[in-house]
């Protein structure tokens, strides 16, 4: 299948959960022998117009990511490039419409994927992202309704989540064994307050926990341990590469996720993955919740005393080290939901 994607910008621009996913599912299609090109802003050194990395090819439509320009030039290469079906991500929004009239032009059916960081700054363009589309691909339940509410229709709507490479969970060994484990950027939005609190409700019993992550917020939430007086049982790691998560998930009993907003929690995935016991604190703009609504190994919680009547009770739980109940998160399965709704759109067009 030869298939286009339109992302202005990629993580070469801005590293965003957003651009990671799409160049993901770019590389993914490319490696079970799809044709795959990336209509982007050029990002690379030297004239030429279209180069290959990981087996996708990237096309510059522009030098530089302006917006007026990239909208202009994309409908007529799209059109030129005769692909089977074209994945726009709507940063800009103005990029989903130009994506439109170039899949027109090339008689190629439109999907749009919004993650959920991307700015809505104006409503009148998301609208278009929202109904123009043959389908819609969002990656949570969260993210569908805020699409909804601008009027993208149910039956073009579909959530595939975020995915995880299982053979990894295998593979790799257990760190040392901990109690507790959490991970998110500790930003304005990682909300670790919440589980220090819970912690401290536990002074009096013997645990252990770990933070990975790093960011502006860090400083404060050390010092907020220290006032609590359990710094001497909480690890702050800093930043982990994949591997390092996936052993201290692996050794870990428990994951407890807070973060206010998620619009998929990845991290929480694959630590479920790795057989930690799930613990989320519901927040109105995360999905996390959405992942344990039928697991049972987990519980649903809303303050820093039921966090801690949470960890205590996963204590009923035996420890796991893979959970193969979430097979269908990995890589290959999620991948195939993709070319399930490129193959629809492709059988009703009349172009298979």
């Amino acid at each position: 299948m030869r298939v286009a994607f339109v992302s202005m910008e990629t993580t070469r621009h801005r590293d965003t959960d957003g651009t990671r996913r799409v160049e993901r599912v770019a590389r993914h299609l490319a490696d079970r022998g799809h044709d795959v090109t990336i209509f982007c802003a050029q990002w690379w050194d030297g004239y030429e117009e279209t180069i290959t990395r990981d087996h996708v090819d990237y096309r510059a439509v522009t030098v530089s990511p302006t917006v007026p320009s990239f909208a202009t030039r994309l409908p007529v290469l799209l059109a030129l490039h005769r692909p089977d079906v074209v994945h726009a991500r709507p940063d800009p929004p103005a990029g989903v419409v130009a994506a439109s009239l170039g899949g027109t032009l090339g008689r190629a059916p439109l999907v749009a994927e919004r993650y959920g960081d991307e700015p809505i700054e104006d409503d009148r363009f998301y609208e278009r992202v929202a109904t123009a589309p043959d389908a819609l691909v969002t990656p949570s339940e969260t993210v569908r309704t805020e699409m909804r509410e601008l009027g993208a229709p149910d039956e073009r709507s579909h959530v595939i989540p975020e995915s995880i490479d299982m053979s990894l969970v295998r593979n790799v060994d257990p760190a040392e064994e901990i109690d507790v484990v959490y991970a998110n950027p500790l930003d304005g939005t990682g909300n670790v307050e919440s589980l220090l609190l819970g912690l401290a409700e536990l002074r009096d019993r013997d645990w252990s926990a770990t933070i990975i992550g790093d960011g502006p917020e860090r400083d404060s939430h050390e010092g907020q341990a220290a006032d609590l007086r359990i710094d001497d049982r909480v690890t702050f790691t800093g930043e982990c590469d994949r591997e390092r998560r996936v052993a201290l998930y692996k050794g870990a009993h428990a994951f407890v996720q807070t973060a206010r907003r998620a619009c998929f929690a990845t991290e929480f995935l694959w630590s479920l993955a790795c057989g930690c016991v799930g613990i989320v604190e519901y927040q109105a703009e995360s999905s996390a919740h959405e992942l344990v609504r039928e697991h049972g190994r987990s519980f649903r919680v809303t303050d820093p005393q039921s966090i801690a009547d949470a960890i205590v009770d996963a204590g009923e739980f035996d420890r796991m080290a893979v959970d193969e109940g979430w097979q269908e998160f990995d890589h290959d399965a999620v991948l195939e939901r993709y070319l399930d709704v490129y193959r629809d759109l492709a059988d009703a067009w009349g172009l298979l």
